[in-house]
């Protein structure tokens, strides 16, 4: 049953947003990053998070019928689709990793142990998949080649969500009791390179999400985590408008300012996570969709008119997970996820 309030955002509102995502949902669940435009299975599988939380489960249960649906023999999805047709035939690791975190999401708030034996297959073949992927020095490559050759770098950001899916995985494998020890020495791996080798992975400096994943998914904890968002909030922090993001020109974008807002609440400072979530507020339409980014001083959005259901995903997520509304509210943050091993 839906709850009266968020705090953050009304129900009213956040149904309303809700609703901006699920009408961009086609027929068999796929869910378009706006009208006539593509889908990846990561921005979907975070827009099938969001309507879970704001209670669309018949919604969000569709758009993971659609990835197993989709999902290809080696436990892969292509990197871009359109309604009828596939995009871009890559495949990019991280979206194929986090169907983990959206399925287990989705049972927290379901309790629905038919769901998760349904999609348990989906999940351990996506994430056998990635792991296969992983290299001697414990770096996952970003993207696999339609020639099934490994691209020649990975990214600070697709790894740490990649860090995060894994542990998601074991939590259903722990669940479901069936131990899969593998994704938990890829995820240490991982947490390794992320804390003590940053330099080994593709610069992409300018970024705001490689300044702040690491923080939000949990790969860095403790003292590092705070250090590593006071030593670059100057310049991704836009006055009072939000974050920027790339570090370079003015522009806020949504979805990277709730995500660095649920960053802050994960180092437990409240106040900022708040005051991020807040500023992205003149960013709502009419209808409870929300614009994709905001150049200032001008105040013109950018890309020019654009709503995507990512930025509202985020937003609703960024809700959920600062007034602990839902029962899986926290989970984005990493919270209640099994630790691993060093």
């Amino acid at each position: 049953m839906q709850p009266e309030s968020t705090g953050a955002l009304t129900d009213d509102q956040i149904k309303a947003t809700a609703s901006t995502i699920i009408d961009q949902q086609t027929p068999d669940g796929m869910i378009l990053w706006f009208p006539n435009g593509h889908s990846d299975t990561w921005n979907h599988t975070e827009a099938a998070m969001a309507l879970s939380a704001a209670g669309f489960v018949d919604a969000a249960e569709r758009a993971y019928q659609w990835l197993a649906k989709n999902q290809r023999a080696d436990g892969s999805w292509h990197h871009y689709y359109l309604e009828n047709a596939i995009e871009d035939a890559k495949v990019d690791t991280n979206c194929c990793a986090y169907v983990a975190t959206g399925v287990w999401h989705h049972y927290l708030n379901t309790r629905d142990d038919h769901f998760l034996e349904e999609l348990w297959p989906v999940v351990k073949r996506a994430l056998d998949f990635v792991v296969g992927h992983q290299t001697a020095s414990g770096h996952i490559p970003w993207a696999i080649h339609t020639s099934g050759t490994a691209w020649s770098y990975s990214l600070v950001t697709g790894s740490s969500s990649i860090y995060h899916s894994l542990r998601c995985g074991l939590a259903i494998a722990l669940h479901i009791d069936m131990e899969q020890p593998e994704w938990e020495f890829a995820a240490v791996r991982l947490s390794s390179l992320l804390r003590n080798n940053e330099e080994q992975f593709e610069p992409k400096k300018r970024w705001a999400m490689d300044w702040y994943y690491p923080v939000l998914t949990q790969a860095l904890t403790g003292i590092p985590a705070s250090q590593r968002l006071a030593s670059r909030v100057e310049e991704f922090m836009l006055d009072d408008h939000g974050v920027r993001c790339v570090s370079d020109q003015p522009w806020v974008t949504t979805a990277e300012t709730c995500e660095c807002a649920m960053a802050y609440l994960a180092i437990g400072d409240e106040a900022t996570a708040h005051r991020l979530f807040q500023s992205i507020q003149p960013l709502r339409d009419l209808d409870g969709a929300y614009f994709t980014g905001m150049v200032f001083p001008e105040t013109i959005t950018f890309p020019d008119g654009e709503r995507s259901t990512y930025s509202s995903a985020a937003v609703i997520l960024a809700s959920d997970a600062l007034t602990n509304n839902s029962a899986a509210s926290q989970l984005v943050l990493g919270h209640g996820l099994p630790s691993l091993g060093s």
